[in-house]
């Protein structure tokens, strides 16, 4: 099965790739905006607030309920950076990172403009949806490496000392691109995480994580994408602290019942390693997604990046039926997120027929522009 240019999906092959694509994508919002209420507080806060058995229910934060943050902003603009890459293929330009740099640039602008410029003819439609525009605490990291147009590369990153989880959080998207060979996407989320994170354990993390959704996103389960990831970090340089944190998160598994003591544990000084590992654990140790995603947010560490990490992990695993209806029912930005899944899956199944050879449809290059920045 290939996603390229001529692949032939079976109709059942089709559906079950757009169900993981929208569990994927709905399930990195629903943990970012189950974890968004209680991102700061410890464990014993959260129980203070929340009761003895912490978060389990989408909360107020931002004003509302079902609130999402940067992490699932910047995810959907990966998503619509990936669209753009394929589009643009057929002009005989293929250079993934540089629509991907160019999609997170039109999330920066999102984060300094108070809406969509009309001027702009080459932002698509993502970046005229007016609830991206808001401003849900973007760290420094991301505003200085898209501060302005020089894109960072493994040979020469951004903020090369940062190490923190955000990278791999937008990095979901990478692991959908199903027809691509593991070690390509693992190379593709690690080039495009360095335009904000430089440290090694940032990048290589983000190529771990999206190499462990590719996995789930071909029908394999989790222990099974686990053992890829490591078996494919193994060769890069610098792997170790993602690959021992790893390791670290199936170890825990076999050591009882899960709390949110092993998973404060797991998540460390909340580096992209620890996060990473937290959230597998939590997937691995959850019953269902709910209980899987609460476990991701009940804990001292950064709760909404863990929960945005671990429903995309489960939401690839099991498809979008499996997610909570009732957290779906109050998430903001639903019907774009399924807007930008449908589309993405249509354009990994179907794109010789929106522009190939035989011609291209104009309305998908007015919401996916063949242009520049």
């Amino acid at each position: 099965m290939s996603g390229g240019a001529g692949a032939v999906w079976g109709r059942g092959e089709q559906q079950d790739f757009r169900s993981r694509v929208r569990g994927t994508l709905l399930g990195v919002a629903l943990g970012d905006a189950l974890g968004a209420p209680v991102d700061t507080l410890t464990t014993a806060a959260i129980r203070e607030a929340h009761g003895r058995e912490g978060l389990t229910e989408l909360a107020p934060a931002y004003g509302r309920r079902g609130a999402v943050t940067h992490h699932t902003q910047l995810t959907l603009f990966t998503v619509d950076g990936l669209i753009r890459a394929q589009v643009r293929r057929d002009t005989g330009a293929w250079h993934p990172p540089t629509d991907l740099h160019r999609a997170y640039l039109r999330w920066a602008a999102t984060q300094r403009d108070w809406g969509p410029d009309e001027r702009r003819k080459d932002d698509g439609w993502l970046a005229r949806e007016e609830w991206l525009y808001a401003r849900r605490e973007p760290v420094r990291t991301l505003l200085l490496g898209l501060g302005d147009d020089t894109m960072g590369t493994p040979s020469a990153p951004k903020n090369p000392g940062e190490a923190g989880p955000e990278a791999t959080a937008r990095s979901a998207p990478f692991g959908l691109l199903v027809g691509w060979e593991p070690q390509l996407v693992v190379q593709l989320a690690v080039e495009c995480a360095a335009q904000t994170h430089g440290h090694p354990v940032a990048y290589v993390a983000a190529g771990a994580y999206a190499v462990i959704v590719h996995t789930l996103a071909r029908g394999e389960t989790l222990d099974t994408a686990v053992q890829r990831a490591l078996a494919l970090l193994a060769s890069r340089p610098g792997h170790q602290p993602v690959s021992d944190a790893l390791q670290r998160a199936l170890g825990a598994v076999r050591q009882g019942m899960p709390t949110p003591e092993r998973v404060t544990e797991l998540v460390g000084n909340a580096t992209a390693d620890g996060v990473l590992a937290a959230a597998v654990y939590c997937a691995l140790v959850g019953e269902d997604v709910r209980q899987g995603l609460c476990l991701a947010v009940n804990h001292d560490g950064p709760s909404a990046v863990a929960g945005a990490l671990t429903g995309g992990l489960l939401g690839a695993l099991h498809g979008e039926t499996a997610l909570p209806p009732g957290w779906l029912a109050e998430l903001e930005g639903r019907p774009t997120v399924l807007e930008l899944a449908d589309d993405f899956a249509m354009e990994m199944t179907q794109g010789a027929a929106l522009h190939g050879p035989a011609g291209a449809s104009a309305a998908w290059l007015a919401r996916y522009p063949r242009g520049g920045a």
